[in-house]
């Protein structure tokens, strides 16, 4: 079986380079090798092609044979990883908490360590001396522990 570690080492020492990111690395059973990768600018199909081939002459099919998918992580994917809640501070996402809340915001930012981000939330204040209630971005500071998933809004 081929070894996730070493798979991750030669799509590191790939893209050492490049604004890219490895998101994931996974190795099934039946040697179905899936790398995900992600950048602020986005991922390319020729970046995608130059990691399948790093790949393909370090690990010899005739050795063992196996199935290899490398893309990207998606607009629209959970963060996993801290480079991808860093890369969209700004921007909106949904968050849906451990409580089963689900929270439409703009993720405004995100400690060192990445185990607290501030999302800003739109809530409906009554100002004292308005007739009626205005909607404010209020911050909340939540702990990824809290956090279930969180999403890019598009």
């Amino acid at each position: 079986m081929i070894d996730k570690n070493e798979v991750r080492k030669v799509v590191e020492q790939t893209i050492a380079d490049s604004s890219l990111f490895v998101v994931d690395v996974t190795v099934s059973a039946d040697d179905r090798v899936v790398v995900t990768v992600d950048s602020p600018e986005g991922v390319d199909i020729d970046q995608c092609v130059s990691i399948t081939r790093a790949i393909e002459a370090a690990f010899d099919r005739d050795v063992e044979d196996y199935e290899l998918e490398v893309g990207s992580a998606g607009v629209t994917a959970p963060f996993t990883v801290p480079e991808q809640y860093r890369m969209n501070v700004g921007n909106d996402v949904e968050v849906l908490t451990r409580d089963g809340r689900k929270l439409h915001a703009v993720l405004a930012a995100v400690n060192d360590d990445c185990s607290q981000v501030t999302i800003q939330v739109p809530t409906r204040v009554k100002e004292e001396g308005a007739k009626r209630p205005v909607t404010k971005m209020v911050d909340t500071v939540l702990n990824l522990s809290d956090i279930k998933k969180i999403v890019r809004e598009i």
